[in-house]
């Protein structure tokens, strides 16, 4: 008894035309691929979750350009002069002064973070010595440990080491800097030890072949292969540093009324929301928040991209 056969393909016909036919997913198919009732709480929860990012920025953004009867009367209405005279006001009251100060400490802070934190974890990523684990665990402890625990031995290790040395005690920027790295290190090495782990080995023994050395190897080599995890860690880093506000209120303390007034930005906030007392000036209060969120927005949203990428690529890795 002969079959017809698909000319193509050499099945019979009658089995090519049945596995031609689309079969309908089945309930557990429809749930693996993201459908169902899974989505629609997966999208709403989302949904919810950007409400409640978003409404507070646009609230503040709203009342930095109203008057205090238009904040009381409505959060929500439109302003009806749409002036910057809050911004000015803000910046004339310190804003822009606390504004320079953390962009000062910013700047020594993630660059040291950034160096000594990447060279850390690459060399306990990629090198194998005696006690290579015990560092690297010693890493993560210090990830887990809370700051709060810390301030009261850090002002006293901070203010003593300022009688040796004047420019790393209490209210000085290099002090701060040198704070702000050991605070951020213990993330940095963690985040980036496992990417470095997982880069491949092959072009660094090529590099080592064609007579490289190893810190050439690291900036010339490693670090343009990490470039997506370093940019996320960098974009955290600048977070959590930028709404520091713990460390240098314990460690930004004047002496006297001479001293010259090191505040950071979270401090300075906090300083305008007190300085009128019960005539609170909410527009220019909500200005000030306004100047403090909107540069760490203008960051993210410029390396959105590379943020995603590297923390997709961490997960896969």
């Amino acid at each position: 008894m002969s079959t017809n056969t698909d000319a193509t393909t050499g099945i019979p016909a009658q089995r090519a035309s049945t596995a031609d036919k689309p079969r309908k997913p089945g309930k557990e198919q429809r749930f693996a691929d993201g459908g169902g009732v899974l989505n629609v709480f997966s999208h709403g929860f989302l949904a919810l979750w950007a409400v409640l990012i978003i409404g507070p920025l646009v609230w503040i953004i709203l009342g930095s350009f109203k008057n205090n009867k238009e904040i009381g009367d409505s959060a929500w209405s439109w302003p009806s002069h749409w002036g910057f005279g809050a911004f000015s006001r803000a910046w004339d009251k310190g804003i822009g002064d606390f504004f320079l100060n953390t962009l000062i400490v910013l700047a020594g802070s993630l660059t040291l973070t950034m160096l000594l934190g990447s060279m850390a974890a690459y060399v306990l990523a990629r090198y194998e010595f005696r006690g290579n684990r015990i560092i690297f665990y010693f890493f993560v402890a210090g990830a887990m440990f809370p700051v709060y625990l810390a301030l009261v031995p850090l002002f006293f290790m901070m203010k003593n080491l300022g009688t040796v040395i004047p420019w790393l005690g209490l209210n000085q920027y290099a002090g701060l800097i040198l704070v702000y790295t050991a605070y951020s290190l213990p993330f940095t090495v963690f985040f980036l030890h496992s990417f470095f782990r997982s880069l491949p080995s092959a072009v660094h023994e090529a590099a080592m072949i064609d007579g490289c050395s190893h810190t050439r190897a690291f900036f010339q080599v490693m670090v343009p292969m990490a470039k997506s995890g370093l940019i996320s860690v960098f974009i955290f880093n600048v977070l959590g540093q930028w709404n520091q506000y713990l460390l240098p209120l314990t460690l930004m303390q004047q002496k006297s009324s001479s001293d010259p007034d090191h505040s950071m930005l979270a401090q300075g906030l906090m300083n305008l929301a007190q300085q009128s007392g019960y005539a609170s000036d909410f527009p220019g209060l909500f200005a000030g928040m306004t100047i403090a969120m909107l540069p760490v927005l203008v960051v993210y949203l410029s390396f959105q991209r590379q943020v995603q990428a590297g923390l997709t690529s961490a997960t896969l890795k």
